[in-house]
């Protein structure tokens, strides 16, 4: 009998108990042990199983009335009889700032407080060891009540008073701690709650003799200067990292165990192309959790299920907010290809605007991209595209924003009408959707031609259903820019050539337009439609400067 799948299920206990499936990751104790660190920061994609990892650690180590041996006996960790002896002997602190993502300060604060105020509540039994004094503070965090600089040492106190009690240090455990962060960068009260976030943090994290150690994790490192202004003993273990190579994120011969349970061994193929791709340090091959899971929940329907509009809403500000250069960047990511940019292991939000390396290292640390190839110290890292599931994103995103850039009837039609051969009616709409998208692609007179490239090819993205998209592949004698390659051989096959204008070249519009159309027709660009069996092909020149755009086409028919 298959187990049942624990799809949005983060509480170890819950899932052990019920049955569930359960990737055994408990040997991260095990790591976590080894390295002695008084503080560990491991900061992960999202959805890599970092609440249900955090939870497995509590239930592990946490001193409790009840008994929570049995959740352990059968997986790995119990295996390793010296580690047995840490399981139930430490007071825990526990935190999810998961679910801690407002559009306003007010709405932040409110739910800060009730979370700390829970966790104080979960162990009131240490009213019992309180003076007067500490009682009073105790009860109005509670009920909400104290002011921010006592919610500022609630953590501090909750770790001495736990080591009051039980006469043994103290394990904190927070689980994406950047959360909030996230969300005030996006809505603008950044600088409101970062001072408060340093002085909550710092307080349970600073020499604190009542600490035994923390662990927090999270999507980002956010800089020291930002948030751990003054702590020196954080150990950071980021994706560039070795450490926790393997903690988080399926294997691939987890997922393949996987798959041979549920019965879908067959379609291990396209679950490679679809979910796998991410590396951690020198560990390739990792897939995501979540959409493994509901993969094999759907019985194996191939879908974007990591993708989810909220999450990805800061992803989307930053790149539609980007340089031309970013942009293009993006466009020569998503046809398959590597980018080579510096990357910075710590983050600072404030800085984002002004460092594009800066925009890089969000990217990769949100599982957006990831390393090409192991990363080498002191090297700028190549990133790329994890895979089929992270570049639909990318289309999805580039395909709302032509959408939004133009009438959603008109774009329909700027897409007929250029399947269909209608030069004319496609060049006049084109005309009009170039000039009103400088927010999306600003193609000043002096970019680079491969803005314009950019372009096109995220207006193409609405054919995909049609066509299959290809950008500079070799056919004839040469390099084609756009080739348009329709899934059905009797639909007309597209081959498009750009030339831009600058302001020091001596030609103009209409000598690079021609110039365009020959090239097409002397490169013999054609022959890859006609291997496939497309007699149908429309060549079609495009020429730009600044704004201006001139057009050049030719039909081709043959037997």
């Amino acid at each position: 009998m298959k187990k049942p799948l624990s799809i949005g299920m983060s509480d170890f206990k819950q899932l052990i108990e019920k049955g569930c499936v359960y990737v055994d990751k408990t040997l991260l104790i095990q790591e976590l042990i080894e390295k002695n660190s008084k503080v560990s920061l491991i900061p992960r994609m999202r959805r890599f199983g970092k609440t249900l990892n955090l939870s497995m650690l509590r239930y592990f180590f946490e001193k409790n009335k009840k008994d929570h041996r049995h959740l352990f006996t059968s997986l790995k960790i119990w295996e390793h009889e010296r580690y047995r002896s840490f399981q139930g002997q430490f007071p825990v602190i526990f935190f999810s700032l998961k679910d801690v993502k407002f559009d306003s300060w007010e709405q932040t604060y409110k739910a800060l407080k009730g979370l700390i105020g829970d966790e104080f509540l979960r162990h009131q039994y240490l009213l019992e060891v309180l003076n007067e004094t500490e009682k009073k503070f105790y009860t109005s965090i509670i009920l909400g009540e104290g002011d921010e600089a006592l919610f500022a040492k609630s953590l501090v106190y909750l770790t001495q008073w736990l080591h009051r009690y039980h006469k043994s240090e103290v394990i904190l455990l927070i689980d994406e701690y950047d959360t909030p962060t996230h969300a005030a960068y996006v809505g603008k009260f950044y600088d409101k709650l970062i001072p408060f976030l340093r002085n909550w943090l710092s307080g349970g994290l600073k020499d604190n003799s009542s600490l035994k150690f923390g662990v927090l994790t999270g999507i980002l490192r956010i800089s020291k200067e930002t948030i751990f202004s003054g702590l020196n003993n954080v150990s950071t273990y980021t994706i560039l990292s070795e450490g926790f190579r393997d903690k988080f994120g399926l294997l691939e011969s987890e997922v393949k165990q996987l798959l041979e349970e549920y019965e879908l061994i067959d379609k291990l193929s396209e679950t490679r192309k679809w979910y796998n791709g991410y590396r951690i340090g020198s560990q390739e091959g990792i897939y995501n959790p979540w959409s493994i899971l509901n993969f094999i929940a759907n019985e194996g329907a191939l879908a974007p299920y990591w993708v989810n509009t909220s999450d990805n809403a800061l992803m989307k500000q930053l790149i539609t907010q980007g340089t031309e250069d970013l942009k293009a960047d993006v466009e020569v990511l998503m046809k398959g290809d590597t980018i080579s940019k510096t990357i910075d292991e710590s983050t600072d939000f404030s800085n984002l605007e002004q460092s594009p390396n800066a925009i890089w290292s969000l990217l990769l640390f949100s599982g957006y991209l990831t390393l090409a190839a192991a990363p080498t110290y002191g090297v700028p890292c190549l990133l790329r595209i994890p895979n089929a599931e992270v570049n639909e994103l990318y289309q999805s995103m580039i395909f709302d924003w032509f959408e939004k850039t133009i009438h959603q009837n008109n774009y329909r039609l700027l897409l007929k009408s250029l399947t269909s051969g209608d030069i004319d009616t496609f060049s006049q709409i084109f005309q009009e959707f170039l000039a009103s998208s400088v927010s999306v692609f600003d193609v000043a007179a002096e970019e680079p031609e491969k803005l314009y490239h950019a372009f096109v090819l995220g207006m193409l993205l609405g054919l995909k259903d049609q066509y299959e998209v290809k950008s500079n592949r070799e056919s004839g004698y040469g390099r084609y820019d756009v080739m348009l390659i329709p899934k059905n051989p009797s639909d007309l096959g597209i081959i498009m050539e750009f030339k831009k204008v600058g302001r020091f070249e001596k030609s103009d519009l209409e000598t690079a337009v021609t110039s365009a159309l020959k090239q097409i027709e002397d490169k013999n660009y054609a022959q890859e439609l006609l291997d496939r069996g497309i007699r149908r092909i429309l060549f079609l020149a495009i020429a730009f400067e600044g704004k201006r755009v001139a057009f050049r086409s030719k039909s081709v028919s043959q037997k």
